[in-house]
């Protein structure tokens, strides 16, 4: 069993391709809740649905195979995301904001082999955090996305570093921040030197630190070794969920091979490849369509993302 805890969400997501007349369940827990269901992995999600979702919720858990414990909440979570252009840039505003997740007892984690915390909006609080690794010895894997971001008065995220973060971080045995997050959180632009970014977040004590470079791949330092993944390159439809996804292929693989750092980092881009050519919760995905695309990136020696330090 993997436990991702996170609120899930039913958002509106329009892209350069895409103009929908809904909103679809999406979540960086529950995408990669879907993933891992998809790839036959037992998982559960845990998170606050109010009464307005919850019987669509309970029949999209069902429908993909997912264990679920819900938390009671006014309202679901939900989000307006308008890309402007295909390289992931967006608006992002909240449409309807859950509750936090308390009260989570060991019994929801205890039979797992790696808790996965994917928050969207704060709703997984420091102290959450710190009593899970208290009683929790398995892999404890962070997308920190939902840990820096609030909502002003009129709904627009915006992004902060909260005082304790360095702490909590290092909790986890792997943090994974994209570019825009490994900014926040170090102040440092990820697109001139990840590797600083990935340095300073693992002096805070996590094992492992990924940082995703969107189109130019991704680094993992494990505090000897640097290593460079090269994305998969694919048609962009929707790059929601992307790297939620790479949280899931990166774990599944991870566990798979016994820790095998490269191997993890080229199947969690090809996973997160198949993702961005996909919008929505029904996509096709399979172990055997990821190792096809993932041979390829291996063979790739030689890769360094393009970043100013590689100029």
């Amino acid at each position: 069993m993997i436990t991702a805890i996170g609120n899930p969400v039913y958002d509106y997501i329009k892209t350069q391709k895409i103009d929908p007349d809904g909103r679809v369940l999406s979540g960086c827990s529950t995408n990669a809740a879907l993933v891992l269901a998809k790839l036959g992995e037992p998982v559960r999600l845990v998170g606050a649905v109010g009464d307005d979702y919850k019987d669509q919720f309970i029949a999209d858990m069902d429908r993909f195979k997912i264990d679920h414990a819900i938390m009671p909440s006014k309202e679901t979570g939900g989000f307006s995301l308008i890309y402007y252009d295909d390289f992931g840039n967006r608006t992002l505003d909240l449409l309807g904001r859950a509750a936090d997740i308390d009260g989570l007892a060991p019994t929801h984690y205890a039979d797992s082999k790696a808790v996965l915390i994917g928050p969207i909006l704060g709703e997984v609080s420091f102290e959450v955090i710190k009593e899970i690794r208290k009683n929790f010895d398995g892999l404890y894997f962070c997308d920190p996305q939902g840990l820096i971001r609030g909502a002003d008065k009129d709904n627009r995220i915006y992004h902060e570093k909260i005082d304790g973060i360095e702490q909590t971080l290092g909790a986890f045995d792997i943090v994974k921040p994209n570019e825009l997050e490994g900014k926040i959180l170090t102040g440092i632009d990820c697109r001139e030197d990840p590797y600083e970014a990935a340095r300073v977040i693992h002096s805070w004590g996590p094992k492992i630190v990924i940082v995703t470079l969107a189109e130019l791949g991704s680094v993992i330092y494990d505090g000897n070794d640097m290593i460079d993944i090269p994305p998969f390159i694919t048609d962009n439809l929707d790059a929601t969920g992307c790297g939620d996804t790479y949280m899931a292929g990166f774990t599944f693989e991870y566990l798979k091979t016994g820790g095998d750092l490269r191997r993890s980092g080229c199947f969690a881009s090809c996973t997160s490849s198949i993702m961005l050519e996909n919008s929505g919760p029904d996509f096709d995905i399979s172990e055997t369509m990821i190792r096809t695309r993932q041979e390829q990136l291996l063979a790739m020696n030689d890769y360094k993302v393009q970043v100013a330090v590689n100029a």
